[in-house]
C-alpha cells in the first residue's frame, strides 16, 4: 500500500492536489486533525469485489483564519480512477467565500472543478461581487478558453449554486498541465481575501448570524446527493456509511 500511494502522490492529478493543499497548510499554518490510531481522520475500504482494500482517505485541518480544511482522496486502479478533492471554509459567520479544487482522471480523461464559493447573494450585492469575484475575470476568461478543455457536464442546479467564475471542465493531459497557472492565480487571490477580509461597503449590512444561516443552506445543496450524483457513484466504491460520514465533515459548522 505504501508503493501505491507513493505513485498516486506523483500522478498528474495528485501533484496538482499536493501542491494546491501544501499551499493552504503552509500559508495558515493548518494542523492536522488525526483519527485515534494517529491517521487520517477517515479512510476508505473498497466494497467492490474488483477493487480490494484501503482506495483513498479524508484528513481534517484546522487553524489560522479557516474553520476547517477538509480534503479527500480516492483511487482504485482497476476503476482507473484517480481524484482528489478539497473544501478549505472559512467561518460560518464570515463573508470571505470557501475554496474549493478537484482534480481527477477518470480513464484516460483528466478534470478539474477550481471555484470560490461565494457567501452572499451575488444578484443583490454588486460591491461584494466586484470586491470578491471581479478581480478574478481575467484568469477565468483566458483559463476558460484554453486549448484542450471542454465543459464538464454540470445540471443548471449545480451550476446555480457555485460562482459564475467557476471552472469546471475536462481537459487533455496538455491542458491539464497547464491548468496550475490558473490554480495558483485563484488560490493567491483567495489568500488576499481571507487575509484582508471584506469591506464594510461590500457587507450591505448582513449580519453574522444570516450569513452563518445561508452558509449552511448552501452547503446542505452543495454536498446533497439529490444535487450531485458523484455520492451516488461513489457509494458503490466506499458504502454508504463512508459517504455518510464524508458528508457530515463537509456539512458541519462552527458554532
Amino acid at each position: 500500500m505504501e508503493r501505491a500511494m507513493t505513485d498516486l502522490e506523483q500522478s498528474l492529478p495528485g501533484t496538482l492536489f499536493n501542491h494546491t493543499l501544501d499551499a493552504i497548510i503552509s500559508r495558515f499554518d493548518l494542523q492536522e486533525q488525526l483519527n485515534p490510531e494517529g491517521g487520517p481522520w477517515l479512510s476508505f475500504e473498497s466494497q467492490l469485489p474488483m477493487v480490494q482494500g484501503r482506495v483513498g482517505c479524508s484528513r481534517v485541518f484546522t487553524g489560522g483564519p479557516l474553520f476547517r480544511l477538509v480534503s479527500c482522496s480516492l483511487t482504485a486502479a482497476p476503476m482507473h480512477l484517480d481524484s482528489h478533492m478539497l473544501f478549505a471554509f472559512t467561518p460560518g459567520v464570515s463573508a470571505v467565500p470557501h475554496f474549493t479544487l478537484d482534480s481527477v482522471k477518470a480513464g484516460e480523461h483528466f478534470a478539474f472543478h477550481l471555484d470560490l464559493i461565494p457567501r452572499m447573494d451575488l444578484g443583490s450585492n454588486l460591491v461584494y461581487m466586484d470586491e470578491v469575484f471581479l478581480p478574478l475575470t481575467g484568469v477565468f476568461e483566458e483559463a476558460r478558453d484554453m486549448p484542450g478543455l471542454a465543459r464538464a457536464h454540470l445540471s443548471p442546479r449545480q451550476l446555480a449554486i457555485m460562482s459564475p467564475w467557476m471552472l469546471a471542465h475536462r481537459a487533455d493531459e496538455s491542458a491539464f498541465r497547464g491548468i496550475e497557472e490558473t490554480v495558483q492565480a485563484y488560490l493567491q487571490h483567495w489568500f488576499s481575501v481571507v487575509e484582508s477580509g471584506i469591506s464594510d461597503n461590500a457587507f450591505g449590512g448582513i449580519s453574522g448570524a444570516a450569513l452563518q444561516q445561508r452558509n449552511l443552506a448552501n452547503k446542505a445543496m452543495l454536498f446533497s446527493p439529490e444535487v450531485d450524483p458523484v455520492w451516488q457513484r461513489i457509494e458503490g466504491l466506499i458504502g454508504a456509511d463512508a459517504v455518510a460520514a464524508q458528508r457530515a465533515l463537509l456539512l458541519g459548522e462552527d458554532e
